[in-house]
């Protein structure tokens, strides 16, 4: 999962605590995933959830 993220903060030159404040209201959560932090399944639906439509509304 941290690897989707940290390819998908490079692909859209994002933040990562926009990232984190975006797709799950906590600007904190990429630094936590990369001290080890780890996500249950809902914060991972929300995470590609995210990365998904970002992508989507992205490419119109």
């Amino acid at each position: 999962m941290l690897t989707a993220i940290e390819r998908f903060l490079r692909e859209f030159h994002m933040p990562p605590t926009r990232f984190g404040r975006e797709c799950a209201r906590d600007p904190r959560l990429v630094f936590d995933l990369r001290l080890g932090r780890q996500p249950g399944d809902r914060v991972k639906r929300r995470i590609e959830h995210f990365m998904n439509t970002y992508r989507r509304s992205m490419s119109q």
